[in-house]
């Protein structure tokens, strides 16, 4: 009898200990043992169907700073402007989740330069920024690329317009949008037909489908996986990352047994195994499987918000035919209709830039950034954030405050011009983030909006057949955000 009461004692000591918040934690739900707050949070996905629509609902109780606990983890959500911006401006926020979930893609092990931190991530970063600095990015050689590929994508959809045959818009720009980066990444390009490189994109595509950026419960219950591997998201993740795997093995070994000893490295990968071949290389960093983990996050990070954010352009330009008329018109009166566009029209087009930002903020494809871990026990505002706190910053809040925009569930182009027709910019579109954590790829993804959407709405019409309605511009959830698929006949506009 003794006994029994003291297990009691002791279940109902862990309960009240397991439910207890740190003394300063941001407010938030209740939690409960073991979990904490995963049930609430499904429930309300359940009802919301978007994560960071959740995080919204908790914001309009608790504030722009909301505590919770995902099973084992501390995790706060930062909302609002001037939250986010400290958030940014802070170093020991610099830091990346470590769980199961962001080590499994990289081979059970914190790798590359998307969710690592400290030396290596440092070291990584710099190596990237100077090798895509030597390769043309943002110089003259890097611009004509995505020139000559935006070229290369209206001939393309040229031999596909005006035959009835369907054209999967949802994922148009998969292709153009990915070969600019590889051309960095590779030294080469994909053909637009490619079998192979449509399914690798569909494979990435799923990746991000799988589970939210919190990681959700396979981040916080590993051994779930072997319980339930399929609804605890592993089984997919593996098999959506597999082929990628595989494809990038094959790549970097023929791109090695190709390499001509003694010349200038023509892609990111031949200047890795040129460090890894370095005697002074550190070992730690230069290896295959850094190599591997920083091609997977160049192939999947190079393509995704990009395509995605196109492939919302589209759709926005069927349900506002009216703000198409008057991008088509600029670009005619810029352009003329006997060439495509140039990067060097781009200050010369503000309202089509304007369009293109205010896609951006509208579509929201990465409403949740990538996750943040405190480096260290901090004061944030008036709270205390325990240390491997993961930080999640809901952009979304950034897109949609009511109090900045006005009316921001509208979509209106012109918000991003003044009185003269010039081009607004305002310090709460951050689309690429801010501070040390800011995206590497921004002035390509820039260039490569203007390009592929301004060559697109100059040459083509999107004709839907009898009887379909819009597309939805409700995307689909996950890491990122993606248009629902839908097909349509092009034509080559008159």
């Amino acid at each position: 009898m003794i006994g029994v009461l003291f297990v009691i004692t002791i279940l109902i000591l862990f309960i009240w200990k397991d439910t207890e918040k740190p003394q300063g934690f941001p407010p938030g739900p209740k939690w409960l043992p073991i979990v904490g707050s995963i049930p609430l949070i499904q429930q309300l996905h359940q009802f919301y169907k978007f994560y960071h629509l959740v995080w919204q609902h908790f914001t309009s109780y608790y504030g722009p700073v909301v505590g919770f606990r995902i099973g084992r983890d501390k995790l706060v959500v930062v909302s609002g402007r001037e939250a986010i911006k400290e958030l940014y401006s802070r170093e020991e926020f610099n830091g990346r989740p470590k769980g199961f979930f962001f080590r499994v893609r990289t081979f059970g092990k914190r790798e590359g330069v998307v969710f690592t931190d400290g030396h290596d991530w440092e070291t990584l970063k710099r190596f990237s920024l100077k090798a895509m600095k030597q390769l043309g990015n943002g110089r003259s050689g890097m611009i004509a690329h995505i020139e000559k590929e935006a070229a290369e994508m209206v001939e393309y959809f040229r031999s596909k317009a005006d035959t009835e045959l369907p054209v999967d818009m949802g994922h148009a720009f998969d292709v153009p949008v990915l070969n600019v980066m590889w051309a960095l990444l590779a030294g080469y390009r994909f053909h637009t037909d490619d079998d192979r490189l449509l399914m690798l994109l569909s494979k990435i595509h799923d990746s991000f489908r799988v589970i939210d950026m919190s990681g959700g419960i396979l981040n916080q219950f590993p051994f779930i996986r072997h319980i339930f591997p399929e609804k605890s998201g592993y089984r997919k993740l593996v098999q959506t990352h597999l082929p990628i795997w595989n494809f990038l093995v094959e790549t970097v070994v023929e791109i090695r047994d190709k390499m001509v000893p003694n010349t200038p490295p023509k892609s990111i990968i031949e200047a890795f195994l040129i460090e890894i071949e370095s005697k002074n290389a550190n070992s730690s960093v230069y290896n295959s499987e850094q190599l591997l983990a920083i091609c997977l996050d160049f192939f999947q990070a190079g393509s995704e918000t990009t395509s995605n954010t196109l492939g919302f352009g589209i759709i926005y330009m069927l349900h506002y035919p009216e703000i198409l008329r008057k991008v088509r018109e600029e670009i005619d009166m810029v352009v003329s209709r006997s060439r495509t566009p140039c990067l060097a029209d781009r200050p010369n087009l503000p309202y089509t830039e304007a369009v293109i930002y205010e896609i951006q903020r509208f579509a929201n494809v990465a409403p949740l950034a990538i996750a943040h871990r405190a480096l260290s026990t901090t004061k944030f505002y008036d709270y205390v954030i325990p240390e491997d706190t993961i930080v999640i910053v809901s952009t979304y809040s950034l897109n949609m405050d009511k109090s900045y925009w006005k009316d921001p569930h509208n979509f209106r182009p012109e918000r991003f011009l003044d009185e003269e027709g010039r081009l607004v910019h305002y310090d709460a579109f951050i689309p690429f983030g801010l501070g040390k954590r800011r995206c590497m790829g921004e002035n390509l993804a820039r260039s490569s909006l203007f390009l592929f959407f301004s060559s697109f709405v100059q040459n083509f019409d999107v004709i839907l057949f009898e009887g379909q309605p819009l597309p939805d511009i409700e995307g689909l959830d996950g890491i990122t955000l993606s248009p629902k698929p839908y097909k349509a006949v092009l034509k080559i506009r008159n």
